[in-house]
């Protein structure tokens, strides 16, 4: 085992574990997070089922509504009764515009609705006074993942197209069009969407998120279409004057009017209606249902669809994501483990501190400026002490009140979109949490220097009462002083203590970070993994913060007086465990700014001196890397 650690560390760890391990049908990948995933999956549907059968209290609050909305998605008999009429007159709206006057005459409501567009406004914290909610001005998705997928010869994209084709046109033969009609519309679309994609941004492009930040004067934001009439559309969405939008890519609005005119809008026309159709259709018929999901299933290597019980919670948990959240935090989330984790945080940040105050290539101003803005970063652990207000209005319509699956989404889609513009030049929240309690993952928000721990992630194998303060330390140390290191990357490094971007770096050290920022991307930049490559520059942030992460949480694990290298550096590998379908692995490959599981393992302990000398790795051993080849940035 100690050869084979010195071999490939990763393998040493979890090899017997991938060869046994199986991937469920419905899921790309198994292992550490999605394994913890499934496990609260399996957990919450279980609650779901009692409190809907009536042999489980339902808490006071809004998972009464969360459980009828749950038993509405339940209900597949009616469902399938009602087939696609719950958004055929949406089909109607869209099949009955003659000209871009008709879509002006309902373009507010339209917006309000959430029907596709080929732009998105939406209001968050303005970028560079983050104390006051702006709004902003961003384009659409494509079909494909990524622009890239769409320049030259490409057979993996034009099998993705093929299947988003062959989906679309059975999809709407099911509902009742002619193959005929069905191909004409799918062909429009996908030709409407090839339109878009030479102005839009790659993955990588955008993985620099600052350059999201593009305030234009209103004039110059109505200048962008002579078709769509946007200053009726602020209208009626914001209550306020708009005196300017922050636009998040303005070559694409830029090249707007390539797109969008009346030559394109049967095209367009046809992208709008087919977009409808494949959003409502999880929450249609089974047929619907099942048909709807085979490009996206496709895209990651699913084998089948989720169970109508799974794919019913799953409608409940994202329509009450937050409301479901509280609950699971609140009912499975105790205060030792909390206390614990404060604890941990607490000393992470302290490690921080004391490596910026002694850092060698910062200078005293930088460094400075630095600690003030480590001292101000916002920690939540576990749950929020409150959710959004406007789950208050989410009040479901029963099937006894004459309410429907579809008829209330609709209503909640509609009520989160307009208490998104409400917030309008309104001062921004910053206690409210961007994902819910009962979701496996961390986050730090640049915007808001806030660091958030959702209970989820706050358990095996990330950690446990029961594992050793360094087991604790390579999983959710790690994790922790990633999401600090995230204040210190190449993107959060450009906004300040209040979140705002705003540049607090001296020439000099700017200079030398960026330079250190270049080693990180050299060291993965085309590292061969699952049949293709690694992007060293769209992975780059999340390697800096992986690299500072691991770091950090060694020099914390060894001031325990239980200290355990091995149980530290073993706890690390494990959670990164991962068996995934070569499809998805490609897919991330092309649009996911985390590098593989594997070298995220395998790669960052190698910058470590502690990893070499507790396994007495040489020269001569693969996971050897020359002390100067080493990246240390933070």
């Amino acid at each position: 085992m100690t050869d084979l650690k010195k071999q490939d560390f990763y393998e040493a760890i979890n090899g017997d574990w991938v060869k046994t391990a199986v991937i469920p049908s419905d899921k790309p990948a198994t292992g550490g997070f999605q394994d913890l995933v499934e496990e609260i999956d399996t957990l919450l549907m279980s609650d779901f089922k009692e409190m809907a059968s009536g042999t489980k209290e339902i808490p006071e609050g809004r998972m009464q509504d969360a459980v009828e909305f749950y038993r509405l998605a339940q209900d597949y008999e009616s469902r399938q009764e009602q087939g696609a009429q719950p958004i055929q007159d949406l089909l109607t709206r869209i099949i009955s515009l003659e000209n871009f006057e008709d879509l002006n005459n309902q373009l507010p409501e339209w917006i309000k609705e959430g029907l596709p567009l080929p732009f998105h406004f939406y209001v968050d914290a303005d970028m560079k006074n983050t104390s006051e909610n702006a709004l902003y001005l961003d384009p659409t998705s494509l079909i494909l993942p990524d622009k890239t997928y769409y320049e030259g010869e490409n057979e993996q994209a034009e099998a993705m197209l093929q299947v988003f084709f062959d989906m679309a046109v059975q999809v709407m033969k099911k509902m009742g069009h002619t193959r005929s009609e069905a191909e004409t519309i799918a062909e429009q679309a996908l030709a409407f969407d090839r339109a878009l994609a030479p102005h839009v941004k790659s993955a990588e492009e955008s993985a620099d998120y600052s350059l999201m930040y593009n305030p234009r004067d209103i004039k110059d934001v109505l200048a962008y279409s002579d078709q769509f009439d946007f200053q009726k559309a602020l209208d009626g969405i914001v209550s306020l004057p708009v005196e300017k939008v922050i636009v998040t890519e303005p070559a694409y609005f830029e090249a707007f009017h390539e797109f969008v005119s009346e030559d394109y809008l049967p095209l367009m026309k046809s992208w709008m209606y087919i977009q409808t159709i494949l959003a409502y259709t999880k929450y249609l018929t089974e047929d619907l249902r099942q048909m709807g999901g085979t490009y996206s299933r496709y895209l990651s290597g699913i084998d089948e669809a989720a169970s109508q019980e799974k794919a019913a919670y799953h409608l409940a948990l994202n329509a009450f994501s937050q409301v479901v959240g509280l609950f699971y935090g609140k009912t499975y989330f105790g205060e030792t483990a909390k206390e614990d984790v404060k604890h941990m945080v607490s000393t992470m940040v302290d490690v921080y501190k004391n490596r910026l105050s002694h850092n060698e290539w910062l200078t005293e101003e930088t460094r400075d400026k630095a600690i003030l803005k480590l001292n101000k970063i916002a920690v939540h652990v576990g749950y929020p002490d409150k959710i959004p207000a406007v789950y208050d209005s989410y009040l479901t319509k029963t099937a006894e009140q004459g309410g429907t699956l579809v008829g209330n989404i609709r209503h909640f889609t509609r009520l989160a979109i307009e208490a998104n513009y409400k917030k309008f030049k309104q001062p921004v929240d910053r206690d409210e949490w961007e994902m819910p309690a009962c979701m496996v993952n961390a986050y730090y928000s640049g915007s808001l220097n806030i660091i958030v721990f959702p209970a989820a992630i706050l358990q095996a194998p990330f950690y446990s009462l029961d594992q050793s303060s360094s087991a604790n330390y390579g999983g959710i140390g790690a994790v922790i002083a990633h999401e600090i290191s995230h204040a210190f990357d190449n993107n959060g490094a450009k906004f300040d203590e209040y979140g705002n971007l705003n540049n607090w770096w001296t020439d000099g050290d700017l200079a030398h970070f960026e330079k250190l920022a270049e080693d990180m991307i050299s060291e993965f930049e085309g590292l061969p993994i699952a049949g293709s490559k690694v992007n060293g520059k769209l992975t780059v942030s999340e390697n800096i913060a992986d690299a500072g992460g691991l770091s950090c949480a060694l020099e914390a694990a060894k001031k325990e007086d239980d200290v355990d290298l091995d149980a530290f550096f073993t706890n690390w590998a494990r959670i990164w465990r991962t068996k995934a379908k070569e499809q998805y692995q490609q897919l991330l490959l092309s649009i996911d700014v985390h590098a593989p599981a594997k070298l995220r393992a395998n790669v960052q302990l190698q910058n470590l001196d502690d990893f070499f000398t507790t396994y007495a790795i040489g020269e001569d051993d693969p996971m050897y890397r020359a002390p100067e080849d080493r990246v240390h940035i933070w």
